[in-house]
């Protein structure tokens, strides 16, 4: 049954034009609008927005609110009417517009909940697109503004004075780049000297494009923002990663740096390989913020020390997932100080049966007071594994995470190591 609240603001939604609304009720009609389906009534909701940022996260925080709907008419509405915002304020450079305080729209919070890689609702891909199209559509039509009207007017003087200029909205969102989209969003980004809509990227997810192209991305990007770097199925080698780390180093704030399915092949070892190996190291300590690594499927196999050597503060997670691991890469990493700061630890793929089992239980034990999140799949781990990990696991008393997916384990076993 709706509350009174609820049923008192669909009254309100129902009226055209809408009245005049109190500040501390916006975020209740813009939730209402989301739920109802009601675009046009959320673009005429941000359009009048009294303050100076939306953010998506704390409005639509409730799953109810999600539903079955497809989310990107939803985004488009509220990214149009900032668009709208823009053009008129280009339009009009001498009208008050004081009233409208909207200067943040906040998108980061869809990446978990509307914008996952899924083919139903919104995905982070589709807005993305809408996004860079929208940031195309204002670019353009500033173009156009400035090309019928002189920027340039005579003041009392008699000297040039420029144009006033819109304050512009800064749109702060996640975004994943593939073959399909680059091209805009690289137009959208490289638009942000000029244009009122500046698009402030926190999390970056690339899949399947050149390495070239992902430098021309972060180099287009704010420096103070970026916090996660995520490269996904780019068939890149130690060369393409070179290329890629020194820009890196621009972004104080980057936390995470996922890269999946490099071709790190460094099992044998030659002088030009260790020089390569030194110079990834040193790239990946210029990146004082980093607390999240994954180097999955690199077939580091005895590299772990060298890769991790110049870090300035330990790892909270790790990834090594089909990394090939030998004995020595555990052990360096149970005597590192990233151990006791592990609170995620992938080791899925790597055989327990290549003499690994007694670096583990070493490993267990150092991380055994930080360890959340411990994977352990398709290590080729067999009853008398686990029952030899046990004593070591039970000592991790805060581990809510433990996945055995793929091994030949009985269910005796798994009962025991539950208990």
């Amino acid at each position: 049954m709706d509350s009174l609240l609820l049923l008192c603001a669909r009254c309100i939604l129902a009226q055209r034009p809408l009245p005049h609304i109190l500040p501390g009720l916006y975020p209740v009609l813009f939730q209402l609008a989301f739920l109802d389906g009601k675009h046009v009534v959320l673009r005429d909701l941000v359009a009048a927005w009294p303050i100076q940022v939306l953010d998506f996260q704390q409005l639509v925080r409730r799953r109810e609110l999600l539903g079955d709907h497809p989310h990107i008419d939803y985004i488009e509405a509220v990214i149009q009417a900032v668009v709208a915002q823009l053009r008129q304020e280009l339009e009009e450079p001498g009208c008050d517009f004081s009233k409208r305080r909207l200067r943040v729209l906040d998108m980061t919070g869809l990446s978990d909940s509307l914008c996952s890689r899924s083919p139903d609702g919104v995905t982070i891909w589709s807005s993305t697109v809408a996004l860079a199209k929208a940031f195309e559509e204002v670019s353009k039509h500033q173009q156009d503004f400035q090309r019928r009207e002189p920027r340039r007017h005579k003041g009392p003087s008699g000297a040039a004075v420029a144009a006033l200029q819109p304050s512009g909205v800064d749109v702060h969102a996640n975004l994943y780049v593939r073959k399909d989209s680059y091209r805009i969003l690289r137009n959208a980004l490289q638009t942000r000297a000029a244009s009122p809509l500046r698009l402030k990227c926190h999390k970056l997810y690339a899949e399947n494009i050149s390495a070239l192209k992902v430098v021309t991305l972060l180099e287009c990007l704010y420096p103070s923002f970026l916090q996660r770097v995520e490269l996904w199925y780019n068939n890149f080698g130690l060369t393409e990663l070179l290329l890629i780390l020194p820009h890196l180093s621009r972004f104080p704030e980057l936390r995470s740096l996922k890269l999946l399915d490099f071709s790190m092949n460094t099992r044998r070892r030659t002088p030009d390989l260790a020089i390569v190996i030194r110079c990834v190291a040193r790239h990946l300590g210029m990146l004082p913020s980093l607390r999240e690594l994954s180097l999955g499927s690199s077939q580091l196999s005895g590299n772990l020390r060298h890769i991790l050597c110049n870090l300035q503060a330990p790892l909270e997670s790790l990834e090594l997932g089909y990394c090939s691991l030998v004995p020595d890469d555990l052990a360096f990493l149970s005597q590192s100080f990233h151990a006791p700061a592990l609170k995620k630890l992938d080791l899925t793929g790597n055989n327990v049966y290549q003499g690994l089992l007694e670096p583990l239980q070493l490993l267990l034990e150092e991380t055994s007071a930080s360890l959340l999140h411990l994977d352990l799949s398709n290590c080729d781990m067999a009853d008398s594994q686990l029952e030899a990990l046990l004593p070591a696991l039970r000592r991790c008393s805060r581990l809510r995470f433990l996945r055995l997916f793929g091994n030949s384990l009985s269910t005796a076993a798994i009962i025991l190591d539950s208990i």
